[in-house]
């Protein structure tokens, strides 16, 4: 992997075959590790995890702005999460930037280690926003995001957010000033799994049109299949080829929580849960059969 992303590349330069198989390979890493850590911390948020295993993988790995070992390297991309139970997903990612040592995530979750359930900022080296409580990271986002225009410093900012947490309210506070600011290096980027922890997105309170709706905000909105990773990949590269873009963008990914694991998908009771050890081996074994998933 090289020691920076998108250091000297046309970003509009299509996915070599190579590419979209390391891709592909980094998302099921995504899916091996958060099992492996779980079965540390003996509970966690496995599904919400797989249903965006695929943009880890292009964001870590195609897209963000960064450099290896260099957590705090003010021209980075900045990566947010609103879904921050999603954080064993992200861990990996960031101990494979060499952002701390990896030796850290044999410790998840356990008493004194900085690896929480949620992402802590203060603790974890490449967490850009502490996150837990739904519906602000949106607004953190923006605020860096402005943040960077009056320092003069350049740079693209990534929110990941669940669509559950479109019932926020805070969602749509942000989502209205950052088309006012006209932040176009603000993306925002909906898991649009179907499902929260009380069952389906739609009969706790329905969300859309959603596409409408961040339309009507002012937002620029673009869909994809969240879990083809090459087309994920792509539309994040052509985003970075637009030129003095003024208008946010929406990314809603159509994704399935869960991928990965056939019993898991589309069933809340393992928005948070644990596998047995048997039960655990035949997970990595549909997840590494599975391989490339879409």
């Amino acid at each position: 992997m090289p020691a920076a992303n998108l250091a000297v590349r046309d970003p509009v330069t299509p996915l070599t075959p190579e590419q979209i198989a390391r891709l592909k390979e980094r998302a099921l890493f995504v899916r091996l590790e958060t099992v492996r850590l779980i079965s540390i911390a003996k509970v966690g948020h496995y599904t919400s995890v797989f249903s965006c295993a695929e943009i880890f993988s292009a964001l870590y790995y195609d897209t963000l702005r960064l450099k290896r070992g260099e957590p705090k390297w003010t021209g980075r991309d900045r990566f947010l999460m609103g879904k921050g139970h999603a954080a064993v997903g992200l861990y990996p990612l960031l101990a494979d930037w060499d952002f701390f040592d990896k030796a850290w995530l044999d410790d998840y979750t356990r008493l004194g280690s900085p690896l929480g359930d949620h992402p802590d900022m203060r603790k974890v080296p490449g967490v850009d926003f502490s996150s837990g409580s739904i519906g602000h990271a949106l607004s953190g986002g923006l605020g860096m995001a402005l943040g960077g225009r009056l320092r003069g410093n350049v740079f693209d900012v990534y929110v990941l957010l669940g669509d559950g947490e479109m019932q926020e309210g805070q969602v749509w506070e942000a989502a209205l000033a950052a088309a006012h600011h006209k932040t176009g290096n603000l993306i925002a980027i909906v898991d649009r799994n179907g499902y929260q922890l009380d069952g389906k997105v739609d009969d706790v309170v329905g969300i859309e049109p959603l596409a409408d709706k961040w339309r009507a905000f002012g937002w620029d909105v673009r869909e994809v299949d969240g879990h083809d990773v090459a087309a994920v990949a792509m539309l994040f590269r052509e985003l970075k080829a637009e030129p003095a873009r003024e208008r946010p963008v929406c990314v809603i990914a159509i994704t399935a929580k869960g991928k990965g694991v056939e019993y898991m998908e589309t069933e809340p009771g393992w928005h948070l849960g644990w596998l047995a050890p048997e039960d655990e081996v035949l997970a990595i074994e549909e997840i590494k059969a599975n391989g490339g998933v879409q």
